[in-house]
């Protein structure tokens, strides 16, 4: 199976030396998107359900690039600075697996790069 990398503008850009996603054979996997407004740059700080909002609209804009969808997302995983925000940020991902959820893992970390308060990657089937 051959690799293709995944690149969107309508997407914010890598800062390191990794890819916005990677598609091989029917899937696509996302590297983690922080709430970076694509079209500013900046960063989402202080509103955990408008930077959840704004990772998802990220995966969601790169997953179009790779022609597939958040529909078609099998595998989640959310990296969270504070999980007594679960809940806020369960608010706005429900909005955006509204049928057949995907699977999930949802992990508190010390630190995210930016200091971002969220990160989110997917792993999604290509139809």
């Amino acid at each position: 199976m051959e690799k293709a990398m995944i690149h969107t503008n309508n997407a914010p850009g890598a800062i390191g030396p990794y890819s916005q996603a990677v598609k091989v054979g029917n899937f696509v996997f996302t590297s983690g998107q922080l709430p970076v407004d694509p079209k500013t740059g900046e960063l989402i700080r202080g509103d955990i359900q408008k930077a959840t909002k704004q990772s998802l609209e990220n995966v969601s804009a790169i997953l179009k690039e790779a022609g597939t969808s958040m529909d078609n997302v099998v595998k989640t995983t959310v990296f969270i600075k504070d999980m007594n925000e679960f809940s806020k940020i369960n608010e706005v991902y429900a909005q955006y697996f509204l049928n057949d959820k995907p699977a999930r893992s949802c992990v508190e970390v010390a630190r995210l790069p930016k200091d971002a308060d969220v990160e989110i990657e997917v792993v999604a089937l290509i139809k």
